[in-house]
C-alpha cells in the first residue's frame, strides 16, 4: 500500500483587517498581540505544529513587515529543519493594486508553484486571523475516511451570526449539500471556519480551470458541492474569528474568564518570545504594597502599584500608584501615571497616559464613534502605538486616538464620546 506524503499548509495571512482600525495601522491582522504575550497567528501555527505537520506557506500581503520578523525561520514553532520549514509567500505584485490578491482561491492560484515544488497528497488551507485550538491530524483522517475531494471545518454558531460566514447546509453522512455564503436569510446555523482540507490534485486542478473564480467560499466550494464530493468536519471547541474590536476584546477577556474554553498554555500555543515583547531580560513583575489585582493577566516586566481590575497587561506594562486599570487590554510598555484612570480601552505598544487623565469616561454608550460608527459602538475606546494622553485630560466612551499622537494635538481637557483625534 502507497505511504501517504504528509500535507502541505498554506496559511492565508494577507488580509487587511480593516475592522480592527488602528490595531492595523502598522501590521498585519494576523500580527496583532493578543492575550499578553501572543500575536494572532501564533494559534494557527502552533495548531499545525501540534498536529505533526511540518511544511507550512505563509501567504502575506498587507503591511507584512511586522508579521515576517515575528515568523522569522519557524524556531518558535520548530519549523527549522531539513525537512521542515516556513516560506514566506508575498503576493506576485504587478504594477496595479488589481494585481494583488483578488480572493483566498487567487491567492493560493498565485502561488501554484509551491504547491508544485512541494509535493504532498493533500493541501491545508488556513486563515491566520482566528484563535482557537484543533487537531488537523484528526481532520485529515476523517477527510481520508470520506474519500473527500474537499473537507471544510464547521461548527454550530448563533442564527444571528451567521450572516458573517459561509453556511453549509449538511445530508446525515456530514455531506454538504448546499451553501450559502453570508446569507441575508440563513437556512442554517452550521458556519465555516475558513479552514479547508483539499485533494493536492484536485485542488490544482480547480485554480486551473477557472481563473475568475477567487473565492474559495463564493467560488470554488459551490461548484465543488454540485459536482464533486464535499464534506464538513465537525468542530466542537473554542473558535472565535476576531476580526471586530467587540470579538477581538471579547477573546482577549476570554483569557481570563473561567470556564470560557480558551487556554494558550494548555493548548501549547508558542510564540517568538523576542518579537512578542518578553525577550529574556525582562525581569518578574512587580507588585507595590498598594497595588491590587483582581481577575487579570499580568505578564512578565510589569509593575503594578495601582489597581488592575479585569485586565490583560502584555510585558512591560507600568501602572502608577492611584492609577486605576479596569477591563482593558494593554500592549507592551505602556505606562499609566499617577491617579489615572484607563476604562474599556485597548492601548497599543508605548502608550502613555499622563497623570489625572481618565480614558474610557462615563457610562453613556450611546454614541458610537462618528468616523467609524460599525467599528467602535460598545463603549470601548482605542488608544494608537505611541500615542500620549496629556495629564487631566478626560476622554469619553468610542473615542480613538490615533498613532503617535502628541500631547500638542489636544486641544482641549475633554474628548467627548466617538470622536477622533
Amino acid at each position: 500500500m502507497r505511504v501517504k506524503k504528509e500535507a502541505l499548509v498554506l496559511l492565508l495571512a494577507g488580509g487587511v483587517g480593516s475592522r480592527l482600525n488602528i490595531l492595523v495601522q502598522n501590521r498585519a491582522k494576523p500580527a496583532v498581540p493578543f492575550g499578553g504575550l501572543y500575536r494572532i497567528i501564533d494559534f494557527s501555527l502552533s495548531n499545525v505544529m501540534n498536529s505533526g505537520l511540518t511544511k507550512v506557506g505563509v501567504l502575506t500581503q498587507y503591511k507584512p513587515l511586522s508579521l515576517m520578523r515575528h515568523l522569522g525561520m519557524g524556531e518558535a514553532w520548530d519549523f527549522t529543519g531539513r525537512n521542515r520549514g516556513v516560506k514566506i509567500l508575498p503576493p506576485h505584485t504587478g504594477f496595479k493594486d488589481s494585481d494583488w490578491y483578488k480572493g483566498t482561491a487567487d491567492a493560493v492560484r498565485q502561488n501554484i508553484d509551491f504547491l508544485e515544488r512541494n509535493p504532498a497528497d493533500e493541501v491545508i488551507i488556513l486563515s491566520g486571523d482566528h484563535i482557537y485550538h484543533m487537531d488537523f491530524h484528526a481532520m485529515l483522517e476523517y477527510h481520508r475516511f470520506k474519500k473527500a475531494d474537499v473537507t471544510v471545518g464547521m461548527m454550530v454558531v448563533p442564527m444571528s451570526e451567521i450572516h458573517q460566514f459561509g453556511a453549509g447546509i449538511i445530508d446525515n453522512e456530514n455531506r454538504i449539500v448546499d451553501w450559502e455564503e453570508k446569507p441575508e436569510n440563513p437556512k442554517t446555523n452550521l458556519a465555516s471556519m475558513g479552514i479547508y482540507i483539499f485533494d493536492r490534485e484536485y485542488l490544482l486542478n480547480t485554480l486551473s480551470r477557472d481563473r475568475e473564480e477567487n473565492d474559495f467560499g463564493m467560488h470554488i466550494l459551490p461548484r465543488a458541492i454540485a459536482n464533486d464530493n464535499v464534506f464538513a468536519y465537525p468542530f466542537y471547541g473554542y473558535w472565535r474569528d476576531v476580526g471586530t474590536i467587540q470579538a477581538y476584546w471579547e477573546a482577549n477577556m476570554d483569557t481570563i474568564r473561567k470556564n470560557s474554553g480558551i487556554s494558550p498554555e494548555l493548548w501549547g500555543i508558542r510564540t517568538n518570545m523576542e518579537t512578542s515583547g518578553l525577550p529574556a531580560d525582562r525581569s518578574p513583575a512587580y507588585f507595590g504594597s498598594e497595588a491590587s489585582v483582581s481577575c487579570s493577566m499580568i505578564s512578565a516586566g510589569c509593575s503594578i502599584r495601582g489597581t488592575v481590575q479585569n485586565s490583560v497587561l502584555a510585558p512591560g506594562v507600568v501602572v502608577e500608584e492611584g492609577a486605576v486599570v479596569r477591563d482593558s487590554i494593554l500592549f507592551t510598555d505602556c505606562v499609566v501615571e499617577k491617579n489615572s484612570v484607563v476604562d474599556l480601552t485597548i492601548c497599543d505598544k508605548r502608550v502613555r497616559i499622563h497623570g489625572e487623565a481618565v480614558v474610557g469616561a462615563g457610562s453613556n454608550h450611546e454614541f458610537a464613534n462618528k468616523l467609524q460608527p460599525n467599528h467602535l459602538y460598545t463603549g470601548i475606546s482605542l488608544i494608537g502605538k505611541e500615542a500620549v494622553v496629556p495629564p487631566g485630560v478626560t476622554i469619553g466612551r468610542n473615542c480613538i486616538i490615533n498613532s503617535h499622537v502628541s500631547e500638542e494635538a489636544f486641544s482641549g481637557k475633554e474628548i467627548a464620546d466617538g470622536e477622533t483625534i
